[in-house]
């Protein structure tokens, strides 16, 4: 019989999550406790086989909920950021999880419940023209469907990405680069490039730098606080590393890389105008890489590629700098929306586009007076 135990200390779940495959920062018990301090309440659930002796996890879930008022009712939105976390993908153990989740929805009137699994639905290597179909990812798909789920129109993650096998030797790993990704690595370093660690007191620079990046790059980011708290908490636990490039002994371009049961994930990256031209950020992964393998890490992702790898994506020039590396395109499930009352669902998709976009209006003035102040960087703009 299987059972959902609720799990309320930080090492018991440490050892759940990272006894099952595929577990992601975002998992991890300081994303709850993160998550926590901007309106959401965690709850951690593991699924347990009371039959069999292991006692090992079948299942495990960090369930995020925030409560939404609408007039004198209060409903919730439910959140599963890149789980559950399944140890097989047979359909009781996945059928089970998804009915607690589904029952967990009604019983706290929630408008919807989304997860977000890293189970991969396609795969291509470098070296292959097609994608490989994973025939579990489409029979969980199918399952899904068949349960009342939908693909959701809001995609909070990435659904692709690119991912690094670590297990090679370092010359294995730059052999297998693309031919130009390996030059840049090199021209890096002949420029003059040189990457530190950052600390916790970098945290205002990367946070200038990210602004800078969002105001040249049109994309939006939330306040300082919001990162600080982020990035900070991670790496004071051990579970993220800051690396600063440097030009002259100025910072230049930097990137933030999570790690977490085995897996390290380049999530965030910023760099200024400057210097661009002495390829900075190929030299920034190339270290990363470095780090996370003396780290005992054996997956390094990339984080984030076109749904359908295509010229025309504005996600095409980031997905071939990362396939540079030699990794492999994944393609997951992406996110899935279980709605209890489908007509209220409606109602809140329909809203949320419009509440997003006045959040990101205000933002935009937000990043523009970061990235455009005179203290911003030093003077670089």
């Amino acid at each position: 019989m299987i059972r959902a135990t609720l799990v309320t200390s930080a090492q018991p779940w440490h050892t759940a999550v990272c006894s099952l495959p595929a577990a992601n920062f975002m998992q991890a018990w300081e994303w709850g406790e993160f998550k926590a301090r901007y309106g959401w309440r965690p709850a951690r659930w593991a699924w347990v086989d009371e039959v069999s002796s292991a006692r090992s996890p079948l299942a495990a879930a960090q369930v995020l909920e925030r409560s939404l008022s609408l007039g004198p009712l209060t409903f919730s939105v439910v959140y599963v950021p890149k789980g559950p976390l399944l140890r097989s993908l047979d359909e009781p153990s996945l059928e089970r999880v998804l009915a607690d989740l589904e029952t967990q929805a009604r019983i706290r009137r929630a408008i919807q419940v989304k997860i977000d699994p890293d189970i991969p639905q396609a795969s291509r290597d470098p070296q292959q023209a097609l994608e490989r179909t994973h025939a579990e990812g489409e029979q969980c798909a199918a399952l899904l469907a068949r349960r009342g789920w939908r693909p959701s129109p809001a995609q909070v993650q990435f659904r692709s990405t690119v991912v690094l096998d670590l297990a090679p030797a370092e010359d294995a790993l730059l052999a297998a680069m693309k031919h130009k990704t390996r030059y840049n690595i090199g021209l890096a370093a002949r420029k003059g490039v040189r990457v530190r660690h950052g600390t916790p007191a970098d945290l205002p620079l990367l946070y200038r730098m990210y602004a800078a990046t969002a105001h040249r790059d049109g994309f939006i980011i939330r306040d300082e606080a919001y990162y600080d708290a982020a990035w900070g908490a991670f790496m004071r636990a051990g579970l993220a590393q800051a690396f600063i490039a440097e030009s002259q002994g100025r910072p230049i371009a930097a990137i933030i890389v999570f790690t977490y049961a085995g897996r390290a994930c380049y999530v965030y990256g910023m760099s200024l105008d400057t210097d661009r031209e002495k390829m900075p950020n190929h030299l920034l992964q190339w270290e990363a890489m470095r780090w996370a393998r003396a780290q005992g890490c054996t997956t390094y992702d990339l984080w984030g590629a076109p749904d359908m790898p295509n010229p025309q994506d504005p996600l095409w020039g980031v997905y071939n700098f990362k396939q540079g590396f030699g990794g492999r395109f994944v393609r997951h499930l992406g996110a899935w929306d279980f709605a209890p009352n489908r007509a209220l669902y409606s109602a809140y998709a329909l809203i949320l586009p419009r509440v997003l976009g006045l959040m990101r209006l205000a933002a935009r003035g937000r990043i523009r007076r970061t990235a455009m102040s005179e203290d911003g960087l030093g003077g670089d703009r």
